[in-house]
C-alpha cells in the first residue's frame, strides 16, 4: 500500500499559547480564559518544553484554600499541597511533560491521551523544542475528510492493489464516512483483508463489506 498515513503534524495546531516558568498564577488563569484552553506548555530557553500547567494544577489552590490537613494527609498529598501554596508556573506545572513527536500516528497520540488522561499534548522535536500542540478535537479532524476523497483512496489503495483483475466489478460507496464494498472478486481469501485495509484508511468511520466470490472463480 502506498497511501500515506496521517501524522500528528498533519492535524496539530501550530500557533502555540505557552507560558514561561516565572509566569504568575493569575497570568496563567488569564491566558487560559483568553485562549479557551485547559492546559498550557511551560517553555524555557528557545522553546524547550519543561512541563505543562493545567486547570487541575491550578484548582489545587482552591481545593486547599480553607482546609486544614492532618499530618498523614499532608504527607500523602505533599506534591498537591506544595502546588496549592505556589504562584509561579515552575512550581505549579506537571513535569516531565507528556509530549508527542510530529511524526507520531494519530492512533498513538489518541492512546497516549487516553492512558495519561490528558486533553492536549505538546508536539516536540528530537531536542524537546515545541512545534505545535495537538488536542482531542485536532485528532477528530481526520473524520472531516469528504466522502468522495475517502472513496477514491479506497478504490486506489485497497481495491486497486488487492483486486487488479476484478476492480471494475467492485463498487465503493461512502456515505457519512461509512464505506460500503460490493461486487465479486476472484480470490475470496482477500475479502477480509480488503475490509481491514479499508477500515484503516484515515477518516473512515466504519466498513460494510458485501464482496463475494465471482461465479466460476
Amino acid at each position: 500500500m502506498t497511501s500515506r498515513a496521517f501524522t500528528v503534524a498533519d492535524v496539530m495546531t501550530r500557533k502555540v499559547v505557552a507560558v514561561r516558568p516565572d509566569t504568575s498564577f493569575k497570568e496563567i488563569v488569564a491566558a487560559m480564559e483568553r485562549w479557551k484552553v485547559t492546559a498550557l506548555p511551560v517553555l524555557e530557553g528557545e522553546g524547550r518544553v519543561v512541563g505543562v500547567v493545567s486547570e487541575a494544577d491550578l484548582l489545587l489552590k482552591e481545593e486547599f484554600h480553607d482546609r486544614r490537613l492532618g499530618m498523614i494527609e499532608r504527607l500523602r498529598r505533599r506534591d498537591a499541597t506544595a502546588k496549592a501554596a505556589s504562584d509561579r508556573a515552575a512550581e505549579l506545572m506537571t513535569t516531565p511533560a507528556v509530549t508527542v513527536p510530529p511524526e507520531a500516528s494519530l492512533s498513538r497520540a489518541a492512546r497516549l491521551m487516553a492512558v495519561r488522561r490528558v486533553r492536549r499534548l505538546p508536539v516536540v522535536d528530537a531536542d524537546g523544542t515545541i512545534r505545535g500542540v495537538v488536542s482531542r478535537s485536532d485528532l477528530l479532524k481526520v473524520f472531516l475528510r469528504p466522502d468522495e476523497e475517502l472513496a477514491d483512496e479506497v478504490r486506489r489503495e485497497v481495491v486497486g492493489h488487492l483486486f487488479p483483475l476484478s476492480r471494475d466489478r467492485v463498487e465503493v460507496q461512502v456515505e457519512a464516512g461509512v464505506v460500503t464494498l460490493t461486487g465479486d472478486v476472484r480470490d475470496s481469501t482477500l475479502i477480509p483483508l480488503a475490509e481491514r485495509l479499508a477500515r484503516a484508511v484515515e477518516g473512515v468511520v466504519d466498513v460494510r463489506c458485501g464482496l463475494t466470490l465471482a461465479p466460476g472463480a
